[in-house]
């Protein structure tokens, strides 16, 4: 089976519980040109009727694996190209420079990352600021303002197609 595109970012998703969530993450990662890695165990199967859903008409667009275990993913996925993202660091992500071909990694929704993968990458995690009120985004949230933080590092639409026109509901993107 051939590519459907060539993924210019990764987004790791380690042991996601909600279908939804992940089919959202699906429909950006085919909207920014990202693959997606599910990383064993699921909350879900891949063949959830909810995923499918949350991922509308875009999954069948979407390039995406599902790996066993996280050695699994390292093999694939070398960890110094890795981000993670949690609420425990201390540095925005907008201070990364981001790069093409960069993995950016998520934990589940009710836990995040593992504390042994922050600890051995204290310099590679990023957090997303929010006010003290809100204990974290969700994750499908989270994914988008990484993703979209990327592109607009990389300062070119690539392969998303966006003109830099308004959005269709009408939004000045300027």
């Amino acid at each position: 089976m051939s590519a459907k595109y060539t993924p210019r970012m990764h987004v790791v998703l380690h042991r996601p519980e909600i279908p939804d969530n992940t089919g959202s993450v699906g429909r950006t990662c085919v909207a920014v040109g990202a693959k997606l890695w599910l990383v064993r165990p699921l909350g879900f199967r891949v063949d959830d009727y909810h995923l499918r859903r949350a991922g509308l008409d875009y999954w069948q667009h979407l390039e995406w694996e599902v790996v066993d275990d996280w050695p699994t993913l390292l093999a694939q996925l070398p960890a110094e190209r890795h981000w993670y993202f949690t609420k425990k660091a201390t540095r925005s992500y907008a201070a990364a420079v981001l790069q093409v071909g960069d993995v950016l990694v998520f934990g589940n929704e009710s836990q995040g990352l593992p504390e042994e993968l922050l600890t051995a990458s204290a310099d590679r995690s990023l957090r997303i600021p929010t006010r003290q009120e809100v204990r974290s985004l969700n994750l499908s949230n989270a994914v988008a303002v990484a993703a979209y933080e990327a592109l607009r590092q990389w300062g070119d639409a690539g392969e998303t197609g966006d003109t830099g026109e308004a959005s269709e509901a009408g939004l000045s993107l300027s």
